[in-house]
């Protein structure tokens, strides 16, 4: 290291830094060296740094700052006197006025610093990667001694710093190769040429049923049948003589592994041949062919259950978002809450379109199988062959097409609630297993002999005339009953219009976004008419009605075109408008309905043209709602 060139000054600077550093390494290196060379040149600081950021900043690894070790800082480059030195790779002095040379650097400043010099460290390849610096609150008008030692120790510096890196490398890969080995799922066994284990990872100890350290050290052949054992020493033969190649297994090859208990398992996997330090070295990949078993049947039904919950998801609907306030309703509601705390099965009917799957769902959610899926089925969309399977499961091989083994909706639903959409329409057959079910909790899947067992709450709902198919012998009566235990009747629209302004205004209000529509406000000439409508598809037609409206519409006043329901529909016609209520507003709404009712009907309350016929209201329902909203007749 010493320079021939060098003055015996410098061979004596030089000599003295080389004593305090050489036997340092890492990052006790780095501190002794900043720490010699401020004291052999008698500066006031010195440091030694990397870059970082893609070039743009540096970092110093040490630093001796005014006779004592300084903390490490990390700075932009830019606007530094390290920056020729580290982007140009000279050496660079500056003897004197450093801060008006760089005013940007507010560091210089801290330090009270007038002079500097530094120098580039590099690279096997050449290239600049830090930085030797010093400082000092004097003038350095002879640098000579100084640049010297850093060029010198610059290279020191940059062996240190690579073999450091290499190291943090090495450590930070066998910290990788530990996470690997902890989280396999496989189990791992490492041995050596004599069969003695030297790795025994968290999985293997797991399917082994031993610790790691009641492993390591024992043979390898402790853990295998004397037929394993034979098959291993011919595998690692073949390793021998073909080095790179990896030998796989699969259960087809029936090998057995003992644990430590004693029992045998059947398992697949791999075995390698690597070498380290000289040493021959043999790796065992494992897993245990059941446990694989399982754990592939547990991820299909998994995968299936994450398929219906988001099914569920898609058409989640929660008990407050059942809209209205009419006797009908509430009644439904009460006898929702009723049976929502019971097992009980439920039949729940009703016409096309009046929120029967709403219904089922909110006994679900009120129910303690909230925290299990509901899984539909609609059972008038399957054909009669795909019922069966879509219900109970099949087998691999049942039937032609059946590719692999498929678990049904009522394995999905376990512990849960299975929600059967018109369940007039499944077969006969199908409703033999389906009583099954209901009695027994149990079912086998189609082309399966093992019985499954369920815990399975049962919601059927239907818009068939379920008495006239069990006379017709289309429905079992037996299972009429089961599926009946607590019936819900879901009441058509036109029994309850007084809900529609609040339905109205959901619609708008669930729609409008959605579509782009800045519509707010309906008319009260629209708002009879609705109300007049007999809504033969009832909730499910009027809310589609409303978002064909909000199609059509551009202003904040929806419109209901006449040709968007039948000729025949009644109308109330009146000279205002009426803005749809939100929050707390539907009191406005109702009021405004009633007051178009009065004046069409000359302000009548009986009779068949009086404004209760027109709304559908007893006479007395509408003199307490009048009463409530304070509405006054101007004359009889």
């Amino acid at each position: 290291m010493p320079d021939p060139q060098a003055s015996p000054r410098e061979h004596a600077i030089l000599r003295e830094i080389v004593e305090g550093v050489e036997a340092e390494t890492g990052d006790a290196f780095f501190q002794s060296l900043v720490r010699h060379v401020a004291t052999a040149l008698g500066v006031q600081y010195v440091f030694a740094s990397e870059l970082t950021q893609a070039g743009t900043h540096f970092r110093a690894r040490a630093l001796w700052a005014r006779g004592a070790p300084g903390a490490c800082f990390e700075i932009p480059l830019r606007g530094t006197p390290c920056e020729a030195v580290l982007k140009q790779g000279t050496l660079i002095h500056h003897a004197d006025r450093l801060q008006d040379r760089f005013p940007e650097d507010a560091g210089l400043r801290d330090w009270a610093v007038v002079s500097y010099c530094g120098a580039p460290i590099r690279d096997a390849n050449g290239a600049v990667f830090g930085h030797l610096a010093l400082f000092d609150d004097r003038p350095m008008p002879d640098a000579s001694a100084a640049l010297a030692v850093l060029r010198i120790f610059a290279a020191r510096t940059s062996a240190e710093i690579e073999r450091v890196r290499a190291y943090e490398a090495l450590r930070a890969s066998e910290e990788r190769l530990e996470q690997v080995l902890r989280c396999a799922a496989d189990g791992i066994i490492v041995s050596d040429e004599d069969g003695t284990i030297l790795l025994f990872n968290p999985a293997a100890e797991r399917i082994m049923g031993c610790s790691a350290a009641q492993a390591v050290g024992q043979p390898v052949a402790r853990f295998g049948t004397p037929e394993g054992v034979a098959a291993r020493e011919q595998v690692v033969a073949q390793l021998a003589r073909d080095p790179a190649q990896i030998f796989f297994y699969g259960e087809d090859a029936g090998i057995l592994a003992r644990r430590l208990d004693g029992s045998l398992f059947l398992h697949e996997g791999s075995i390698s041949r690597s070498e380290a330090d000289g040493r021959v070295l043999y790796t065992m990949i494992f897993r245990d062919v059941e446990e694989r078993r399982s754990a592939s049947r547990d991820l299909t039904k998994l995968r299936r259950q994450n398929e219906a919950l988001r099914e569920e998801l898609r058409s989640l609907y929660r008990f407050d978002e059942i809209v209205g306030e009419s006797r009908a309703l509430r009644d439904v509601l009460e006898q929702v809450e009723l049976v929502a705390t019971t097992d009980a099965s439920v039949l729940i009917r009703g016409e096309s379109g009046t929120g029967k799957e709403l219904v089922a769902r909110a006994i679900h959610t009120l129910s303690a199988r909230s925290d299990h899926p509901m899984v539909k089925v609609n059972c008038a969309a399957l054909s009669a062959g795909l019922v069966e399977s879509e219900l109970f499961g099949h087998e691999k091989g049942a039937f032609t097409g059946a590719g692999e083994r498929r678990i049904g909706r009522f394995e999905l639903a376990d512990g849960g609630t299975i929600f059967l959409d018109e369940v007039g329409e499944i077969s006969g057959d199908v409703q033999v297993k389906l009583l099954r079910v209901l009695q027994e909790h149990e079912f086998e899947r189609v082309g399966g002999t093992a019985t499954i067992r369920v815990d399975v709450r049962v919601i059927a709902a239907t818009n068939c005339d379920l008495e006239r198919a069990i006379a017709e012998r289309s429905f079992r009566e037996d299972l009429y009953y089961r599926l009946a235990a607590f019936p819900v009747l879901v009441p058509p629209l036109r029994k309850r219009s007084e809900d529609i302004p609040s339905l109205v205004q959901n619609f708008i209000e669930r729609h409008a976004p959605k579509i782009g529509r800045p519509a707010r406000r309906v008319s009260v000439e629209t708002l009879a008419r609705l109300c007049a409508y007999a809504w033969p598809g009832n909730v499910r037609e009027l809310e589609n009605v409303i978002e064909r409206a909000l199609i059509l519409s551009r202003g904040e006043v929806l419109e209901v075109a006449p040709e968007l329901l039948p000729a025949s529909a009644a109308s109330l016609p009146a000279p205002r408008q009426l803005v749809v209520p939100g929050a707390g507003s539907l009191q406005e709404a109702e009021r405004g309905h009633i007051v178009a009712a009065l004046e069409r009907a000359d302000c009548k309350i009986e009779g068949a043209q009086g404004a209760a016929a027109l709304l559908g209201l007893r006479p007395s329902t509408l003199r307490s709602r009048m009463r409530k909203l304070g509405i006054q007749r101007t004359h009889a």
